[in-house]
């Protein structure tokens, strides 16, 4: 490579680095995607679909489900209100948001780009009341906002198919793109990966505490709900819980970032 071509790769580079860095609203942690949203977007529309298909999914009427969905609806139009004054809503361009429950005896739930959020019925019994669904919806709509995924499937691209270019990626090999994705949102048959990092859950865990108390529930309760979750760990942690941190220290990082929260907070 004469000393032009590799001049001119550097600055391409720069410029790619330079063009996807973003922000991650209120925690400020800039942070690094090869992929557009749009694109994840349309990669998790297809995998939704499939797992709604193959899943059995509680009906509207459902009062699991409607509870649901008010508590999502709440955190949502908090969360929308937010990124508008704040001039981020293009943060959530192409989301179509929408909440479902399915009949699944696992203590789990999961947002995927776009707003699609699902809520496992094994995870209510812990939950208990609307605050500490609160806490589980507010936290998995973060990772969304956060766009966690995102960063994930970047990493999976780079270390499963050798940092090839999406576009390539999905034409050549679109099977093992797919399981990137999956793997990325902890959906996959078999995983590769955790579903995020233990940076993101913290992250995730703080935004979702701002996210409820926007929406008017109390982010004190997050406390007790992971208090319980903690308590339900043994020998096999609950889905939700097996990328987090240890309990200890998610327990002291909640209580020392709930002052910052309670500024959201307006009952």
């Amino acid at each position: 490579m004469n000393r032009y071509t590799f001049i001119s790769a550097i600055t391409a580079m720069v410029l790619l680095v330079f063009q996807s860095c973003d922000t991650v609203p209120i925690s400020g942690r800039k942070q690094l995607h090869l992929i557009s949203e749009n694109e994840m977007i349309s990669m998790s529309l297809q995998a939704y679909d499939e797992f709604l298909d193959t899943n059995q999914v509680l009906p509207d009427t459902h009062k699991d489900v409607i509870v649901v969905r008010r508590v999502g609806n709440r955190i949502k139009d908090a969360v929308v209100k937010y990124l508008a004054d704040n001039g981020q809503s293009k943060r959530i361009d192409g989301f179509a948001w929408e909440f479902n429950v399915v009949n699944e005896n696992t203590v789990n739930a999961w947002c995927m780009p776009g707003g699609k959020v699902v809520v496992y019925t094994g995870i209510l019994p812990v939950t208990k009341d609307e605050k500490s669904l609160a806490v589980v919806m507010g936290h998995e709509i973060a990772h969304a906002i956060a766009r966690h995924g995102n960063e994930r499937m970047s990493q999976g691209l780079a270390v499963q198919l050798g940092g090839v270019a999406l576009s390539v990626a999905l034409s050549e090999k679109q099977a093992e793109t797919q399981n990137v994705f999956l793997q990325s949102y902890g959906l996959g048959s078999t995983l590769g990966m955790l579903a995020y990092s233990r940076n993101h859950e913290s992250e995730a865990d703080k935004l979702g505490l701002v996210f409820m108390a926007m929406a008017g529930y109390d982010p004190q309760s997050a406390i007790a709900f992971w208090t319980r979750m903690s308590e339900m760990g043994g020998q096999a942690p609950p889905q939700l819980l097996s990328t987090h941190p240890s309990d200890e220290t998610r327990i002291q990082d909640l209580k020392a970032f709930m002052p910052e929260a309670m500024k959201y907070y307006k009952p």
